[in-house]
């Protein structure tokens, strides 16, 4: 109802019933951005562009760069190009072998590349390294890739994941997607509702950074 009278209003003001809209919805998407976050944010795919075609210019000036590489190969991997920092990871391999970061993330190249086993291997070698490198998200990860094929062991990668995760509105709300994905409906919802009184329980200057997935996981366990 409130959004209806403010469309209202920017009409009348405005005079253009779809201009109207677009400045109701960029004060929406401001507004979210400022106090809630679960929008996207639509500068982020350029600033990957931009840091990627820094990191290029780095590495083909320097091609021993290998900090360069690394962090090229992660930007690659976060715009889906697989292959292309699976290359760049291959390439550094000697230089980051005992760093559980560096095996993780060519484990989820492979993977997402469709070389399951051998992706599966390397972000376990990972996790060896150090269990909880990225706070246990290649848990979920490996859980994710096994949710079709292999039912319990996505299960169990899930207990793992939430073995380390338990105070983060964000983790229960992956961990309560995950569980859906699997059909696991209860375990769904009870994780929805932790990542909502996790939420409540956080200190206000925290709040701001897990309301998006509390919001998130409110709406969930209600479909």
């Amino acid at each position: 109802m409130v959004k209806f009278i403010v469309f209202m209003l920017l009409w009348r003001l405005v005079g253009n019933p779809f201009l109207a809209v677009i400045i109701l919805l960029a004060v929406v998407y401001f507004l979210d951005r400022r106090y809630v976050g679960v929008f996207p944010s639509i500068a982020r795919p350029f600033r990957r562009a931009r840091q990627s075609s820094r990191l290029r210019t780095q590495i083909s000036l320097n091609p021993n760069d290998v900090s360069s590489k690394f962090e090229l190969a992660r930007l690659l991997a976060e715009r889906k190009k697989y292959r292309e920092a699976q290359e760049l990871l291959l390439q550094i391999g000697d230089r980051y072998e005992q760093s559980a970061e560096y095996w993780v993330d060519l484990g989820y190249a492979n993977i997402k590349l469709g070389q399951l086993e051998e992706g599966e291997s390397q972000m376990l070698r990972g996790l060896e390294i150090n269990r909880r490198v990225q706070y246990g998200q290649p848990y979920l990860r490996l859980a994710e890739a096994f949710r079709h094929n292999d039912r319990d062991k996505a299960l169990h990668y899930l207990q793992e994941f939430h073995e380390i995760q338990s105070s983060s509105s964000e983790a229960y709300y992956l961990l309560g997607s995950m569980y859906k994905a699997l059909g696991q409906e209860a375990e769904a919802k009870r994780s929805f509702n932790e990542s909502v009184a996790v939420y409540r329980s956080l200190p206000r200057y925290k709040k701001r950074q897990e309301r998006g997935w509390a919001l998130r996981s409110f709406f969930a366990k209600m479909r």
